[in-house]
């Protein structure tokens, strides 16, 4: 069974899929009452799972006639790409960030399953080993030259 966390992502990824433009706009408050949850349950939700890694803006007025509006962004174009991946990576990659990219380059074809099976795996924490911060610092110059190699490839192969 999901939990109150997905079901009100999954709600949401609904309502985008469903918008014309690829904008929502919600009350913190229908919404908490929709799911009886109380508004932080929506504000955890919004702040964890519609990220800017994740493809997501997120603009947010507070007050009484507050509202949240969440807009699904495209990634640019391939040759940017990984310019965009290279700036988001930085010099330190946190586990959740690395994650959330692989899942949207999934997301959007742009790494198979396979492919992002083997980021994720090369990207955890287990497998890198090291004490923070030296070991956001490995993921980020790992995350970048398995980039290079993914997309180089595809370049050279096309």
């Amino acid at each position: 069974m999901k939990n109150i966390s997905d079901l009100i992502e999954q709600h949401l990824k609904q309502i985008l899929q469903n918008s014309p433009d690829g904008v929502v706009e919600i009350q913190r408050n229908e919404l908490a009452d929709k799911f009886r949850c109380v508004p932080s349950q929506i504000n955890y939700v919004i702040s964890t799972r519609f990220t800017v890694e994740r493809g997501y803006l997120v603009e947010s007025k507070r007050g009484g006639g507050g509202y949240v509006r969440i807009q699904r962004v495209t990634w640019p174009a391939e040759e940017r790409l990984v310019e965009h991946l290279f700036r988001t990576a930085g010099d330190r990659l946190d586990q959740s960030t690395a994650e959330a990219l692989i899942d949207r380059l999934e997301e959007t074809k742009r790494a198979t399953p396979r492919e992002a099976s083997l980021l994720r795996a090369a990207l955890c924490r287990d497998a890198i080993g090291l004490p923070l911060p030296l070991r956001d610092e490995v993921r980020a110059r790992l995350f970048k030259a398995m980039v290079a190699a993914l997309f180089g490839e595809r370049r050279s192969s096309t």
